[in-house]
């Protein structure tokens, strides 16, 4: 018997669960990008970066190939782009929300 839908969905999410793995997605999203560009956009140790690639590979959201004598990165599933910008309309509404109950609790408000 495989997996249920939502556990696969949480281990997605799992997966998702880390900035430097949102920003490579994100810059991924835009374009290919070797290794030392995506050092250049990102403030993180290489080795680190290492691991946060090897995190997607692994979930096969991202594939690596070589163009000359650097690896390139690229997303597998151009959806991830769909994904990131529905997580960033989603927190737009959510601060909206949160500023409505904000001034709503504010001492000078009153019901």
């Amino acid at each position: 018997m495989g997996v249920p839908l939502y556990q696969a969905k949480a281990e997605f999410f799992k997966t998702l669960a880390h900035p430097a793995r949102i920003r490579i997605l994100e810059l991924l999203s835009e374009r290919d990008h070797a290794v030392h560009e995506l050092l250049e956009e990102i403030d993180i140790e290489p080795s680190n970066l290492s691991q946060q690639l090897a995190v997607l590979r692994r979930t096969s959201m991202v594939v690596s190939h070589r163009s000359g004598g650097e690896v390139v990165y690229s997303v597998s599933v151009p959806e991830v782009r769909d994904l990131l910008l529905a997580a960033r309309t989603i927190l737009a509404g959510l601060i909206a929300v949160q500023g409505e109950l904000e001034s709503e609790l504010a001492p000078s408000h009153r019901p």
